[in-house]
């Protein structure tokens, strides 16, 4: 309930601040237009479908900041059902307005619980990749639903 207030809020002030020049490639423009649900703003500081596919692959933790003009989407700490003794963060940075792989970075931090004391811990270097690679493959999933079959 709290990521769609806060989504809802977004989109909000993403419609009012939606004034100002950007260059978005042709395939893009319709796209962002109408929004994958039909409410989206104009115009995203980043590329559409990958703010979308963030959002949509992360629906399940709980959001802290979402900047679609930065490009940022921060999560809390998350602990899963199974491991309570375990949580971890994750923050996605976008980072260009082409649907490329370059264009996307996700950060996974983790931690566990030792007594009543959270201790950070490494997190496996192939867990960032796999979100990432989930992240573009929703990405474009959502532009191929759109008729967009460019790269």
């Amino acid at each position: 309930m709290r990521i769609l207030q806060i989504l809802v809020a977004a989109l909000l002030a993403m419609h009012l601040c939606a004034c100002g020049s950007s260059k978005l490639d042709s395939a893009d423009v319709a796209w962002t237009q109408r929004g994958v649900s039909g409410v989206a703003p104009r115009t995203l500081g980043v590329n559409a479908y990958l703010w979308q596919a963030a959002l949509d692959t992360f629906s399940f933790l709980p959001v802290v900041k979402a900047d679609p003009f930065g490009g940022v989407v921060i999560s809390d700490w998350y602990s899963p059902p199974n491991s309570p003794n375990e949580r971890m963060k994750v923050t996605v940075y976008i980072m260009d307005r082409a649907l490329r792989a370059e264009g996307l970075k996700v950060r996974v931090f983790r931690q566990i619980r030792y007594g009543a004391e959270w201790q950070n811990v490494q997190a496996g270097p192939d867990i960032g990749r796999k979100l990432e690679d989930a992240i573009l493959t929703r990405a474009r999933q959502l532009r191929l639903e759109n008729g967009h079959w460019g790269a």
